[in-house]
C-alpha cells in the first residue's frame, strides 16, 4: 500500500470513527423535545434510549459473517449509508414507531461499523495497530462530544430538534466518500475467530466475568448519555447548558483515553488503575444526589472519568487472551452478550424516573450497579487467559476417549 493510499485509508477510518457515536447519543440532549413532538409515552421513550445497546447486541454479532460473505469494505460502506439514511429519514418522521424503526436502521449501521473498525485497522495497518487504535478511539470520543454539545445549538439555529438530529446524516455522507473507491476491488475478508468457539468462551470463568464487566460498564454509559441531559434540565439547567454538561462529561475521556489504556497494559498492578476509574462513578452519582445543580460540574468530571472504564475493558480483552483467535472470540462474546445486559439499563432507568417522578431512585440504582461491576472488574484484573481456561473447560478428543 502506497503512502498516498495509506493516508486515504487512515482518513476513511478516522471519519468512520467520528460517526460511530452521534447516532446513539444525539437524541439525549433533545429527548424532551422528541417526546413532546412525537407524543411518546414512558415505555417508548425508555425503548428509544435502549436501542443503541440492543443494536450493538443484535447487529454487531453478524458483522464478521457479512464481511466474510460480501467484503469488509462493502459492508462498511453500506453501514455508513444505513446511518445516513436512518438519521435523515427519522428527522422527518411524525410517528413514534416509524421514528424508532428508522433509529434502529441507523443504529444497525453503527453497530456493524463498530465491530468492523478494529479489523480494518488490523487489515490496513498491521504494524501500527497501537498508534491507529489510539487515534480512532480519540475520534470516537470527539464524535461523542460533538454530538452532545452541538445538537441543541443546531436545533435552536432553526428547524428545532429535527434539524439537530438530521444534521448528523450529512456527517455520515461525508464519511462515506473515501470508502467508495475501496469497494471496487473488495475481497471477502475473514475477520472472525477460527479456532475458538463462541460457546466455548461463554463456558470459561474469564469469559463470564468479561461479559458482565463490559455489560455493566456499558449499562451505565448509555444511561448517562441517554438520560443525564434530562436529569440536568430537571435540575434547572437550560437545554443548551444540559447539553454542555453532558459534553463536558464526554470530553473528559478524550485525553484520558489516550493515556489510560496504555498505562493499564504496562502496569504491574492493573487492579489499582481499574479500581480508581470505577470508583469515580459512585462518587459522581453521590454528588448529584446531594446537589444536582450546585455540584453539576464536579459530578460531570467524575462520571466522565469513570466512563474511561470503557476503553479499559477493550484493553482487558487483549490482556486476557494469548492469541488473535482467542482475542477475536473473547471480543465477540464480551460485546454481543455484554450489550444485551446493557440494554436493560436505559429502559429500566427511564421507567423508574417516570414512575418516581424524580432522579433519587435512579441514581441509587446506578450506585448499586457499581458494586457488582467492581467485583467482576477485580476478577478480570487477575492474570488469567481465556485459552488456558478453554483447555480445562473443553477436554481434548483423545482425553475424552481415554476416559471411556
Amino acid at each position: 500500500m502506497t503512502r498516498r493510499s495509506s493516508a486515504v485509508v487512515l482518513i476513511a477510518i478516522l471519519l468512520l470513527a467520528v460517526n460511530l457515536r452521534p447516532t446513539a447519543v444525539s437524541v439525549g440532549p433533545v429527548l424532551e423535545e422528541v417526546e413532546h413532538g412525537l407524543h411518546m409515552g414512558a415505555t417508548m421513550t425508555g425503548l428509544l434510549t435502549s436501542l443503541p445497546v440492543l443494536a450493538f447486541a443484535l447487529f454487531g454479532s453478524v458483522a464478521p459473517l457479512l464481511a466474510r460473505r460480501f467484503g469488509i469494505h462493502r459492508v462498511t460502506l453500506l453501514a455508513l449509508f444505513a446511518v445516513a439514511i436512518g438519521l435523515f429519514a427519522r428527522a422527518l418522521a411524525d410517528d413514534e414507531v416509524v421514528f424508532l424503526g428508522l433509529s434502529m436502521l441507523a443504529l444497525a449501521g453503527m453497530a456493524l461499523a463498530n465491530v468492523l473498525l478494529p479489523s480494518l485497522v488490523k487489515l490496513h495497518f498491521p504494524d501500527q495497530v497501537g498508534r491507529v487504535t489510539a487515534l480512532y478511539t480519540t475520534l470516537l470520543a470527539v464524535g461523542l462530544t460533538l454530538a452532545l454539545t452541538l445538537t441543541v445549538p443546531v436545533s435552536h439555529a432553526g428547524g428545532g430538534w429535527r434539524t439537530g438530529l438530521g444534521v448528523w446524516a450529512l456527517v455520515a455522507v461525508v464519511a462515506a466518500i473515501p470508502w467508495l473507491p475501496m469497494v471496487a476491488h473488495d475481497q471477502s475478508v475473514d475477520v472472525g475467530p477460527h479456532n475458538v468457539g463462541f460457546l466455548e468462551v461463554v463456558r470459561t470463568p474469564i469469559g463470564v466475568a468479561m461479559i458482565f464487566f463490559f455489560g455493566l460498564q456499558s449499562l451505565q454509559a448509555y444511561v448517562v448519555f441517554g438520560w443525564f441531559a434530562t436529569l440536568w434540565r430537571d435540575a434547572g439547567f437550560s437545554a443548551a447548558e444540559a447539553g454542555l454538561l453532558v459534553g463536558l462529561l464526554a470530553a473528559v475521556s478524550i485525553p484520558l483515553s489516550l493515556w489510560a489504556p496504555a498505562a493499564l497494559a504496562r502496569s504491574a498492578r492493573p487492579r489499582s488503575i481499574l479500581l480508581f476509574f470505577m470508583l469515580c462513578y459512585p462518587v459522581g452519582y453521590l454528588a448529584l444526589l446531594i446537589a444536582p445543580h450546585g455540584l453539576a460540574v464536579p459530578a460531570a468530571l467524575l462520571i466522565g472519568t469513570g466512563a474511561v472504564t470503557f476503553p479499559l475493558v477493550l484493553v482487558m480483552i487483549n490482556m486476557r487472551s494469548r492469541t488473535p483467535a482467542g482475542t477475536a472470540a473473547l471480543s465477540s462474546v464480551t460485546q454481543s452478550l455484554g450489550y444485551l445486559i446493557a440494554g436493560v439499563g436505559p429502559f429500566a432507568i427511564g421507567l423508574l424516573h417516570h414512575r418516581t417522578d424524580g432522579w433519587t431512585w435512579p441514581l441509587w440504582v446506578l450506585i448499586a450497579v457499581c458494586v457488582p461491576q467492581t467485583i467482576v472488574g477485580m476478577l478480570c484484573s487477575r492474570e488469567v487467559f481465556v485459552e488456558d481456561q478453554l483447555v480445562r473447560a473443553v477436554p481434548r478428543a483423545d482425553e475424552a476417549t481415554q476416559g471411556r
